[in-house]
């Protein structure tokens, strides 16, 4: 399912995972089902910080047990430098849903940071789409109000 907005707004979206067989096999997955995003890739927190400080895209997903830097670290200075950016985690592990929605999870330096959804491991296609179709339809939302400008 594509939302209106997607179709008409040039959107981008990082995808951070150190295992390089998941990440092309998704990445490939992504380009197919949401053509109308531009998709860049990372195999660790690290460059994935580096992609983002580039490209500053609407929407990331990362993995959170990763080389060089972890997903959490990774998020928390995005959210730093771009708060109204949608994150997605990827974990084996849980995690509980706030009151307001969002996840939050700690860095190993014990700072929390919230994501807008988290999918556990093994990922399901279906998951995937939602949680992306979720973020989309927020970014349009955000975009639509008085005032904003997308």
């Amino acid at each position: 399912m594509k939302t209106e907005f997607d179709q008409k707004t040039a959107l981008a979206m990082l995808w951070v995972e150190d295992d390089e067989m998941i990440l092309e096999l998704q990445a490939s997955l992504i380009i197919a089902s949401f053509p109308a995003i531009t998709l860049y890739t990372a195999a660790n927190g690290k460059q994935g910080l580096e992609l983002f400080l580039t490209h500053t895209p609407d929407i990331v997903v990362t993995d959170i047990n990763m080389p060089e830097m972890c997903g959490v670290q990774m998020a928390e200075t995005i959210r730093a430098i771009k708060p109204d950016t949608k994150l997605i985690a990827i974990s084996g592990k849980t995690a509980e849903t706030g009151k307001n929605g969002k996840f939050s999870l700690q860095s190993p330096a014990g700072k929390t940071t919230e994501f807008d959804c988290f999918i556990v491991k093994p990922v399901l296609l279906a998951d995937l789409f939602s949680a992306i179709e979720k973020c989309l339809a927020e970014i349009a939302q955000q975009a639509s109000k008085p005032g904003c400008s997308a």
